[in-house]
């Protein structure tokens, strides 16, 4: 498949400003509530390696990584430095415009995990980030993608706009599937146990493996 897969106008957005100014003050709050935060931690104390090394994708305040993993390393790439400078489960970070750039600064197969947390819906050139992340990931490596309901309308790309929570499941696996070299590609709800689902925010998740040949 090729990058042609997906008409150019998807990822158009309202707001098509240089994003590092956007984003420029701290906002320094979370975008779902505690007892979602609660469960995704749950899935991800599943999926991510314990005592391996994560890249936080678009990272900000907080990771949600529990703590029982305790990673080796976790870096975090994301567009405000205030933000990443007080998330404490960072142990590195750097400011980096996946919108002007989509190459990742890393070296191949230097991480267990990568996260995106509530933020595939911002990327306008997603295909060339995900192939970055199968890079920077080692043979088997995960990388885990979830999102909400709530985003900033702005910068947020118009096929997510005009879609459904189903919808963006399936575009998510689409990008998966197009920038190749993935296997296992699963995809789920994260359902608070504690408070009942029509109370809490709905988050989403799809997550595949780096093919072990690659």
């Amino acid at each position: 498949m090729t990058l042609e897969a997906f008409p150019s106008e998807y990822f158009s957005r309202h707001d098509n400003s240089n994003d590092t100014l956007f984003y420029q003050v701290p906002r320094k709050t979370v975008y779902i509530d505690d007892h979602t935060i609660a469960s995704l931690s749950e899935l991800l104390l599943e999926l991510l390696p314990p005592g391996g090394t994560y890249l936080d994708l678009m990272s900000g305040w907080r990771s949600h990584i529990p703590d029982e993993l305790q990673p080796a390393q976790v870096a975090g790439l994301g567009l405000n430095a205030q933000e990443m400078a007080e998330n404490c489960q960072l142990d590195e970070f750097m400011v980096h415009d996946l919108s002007k750039e989509p190459s990742l600064p890393f070296g191949e197969q230097q991480f267990d995990a990568v996260l995106c947390t509530v933020s595939v819906q911002y990327l306008i050139k997603p295909i060339e980030v995900f192939r970055e992340v199968n890079r920077v990931l080692k043979p088997g490596g995960v990388f885990i993608v979830t999102f909400s309901d709530r985003c900033f309308p702005r910068k947020t790309i118009a096929i997510w706009l005009a879609t459904t929570a189903t919808q963006h499941r399936a575009l998510v696996t689409r990008y998966f599937e197009v920038s190749g070299n993935w296997t296992d590609t699963s995809t789920g709800s994260v359902i608070p146990k504690t408070k009942p689902p029509e109370s809490s925010n709905s988050l989403h998740v799809v997550w595949a493996r780096k093919s072990s040949g690659g």
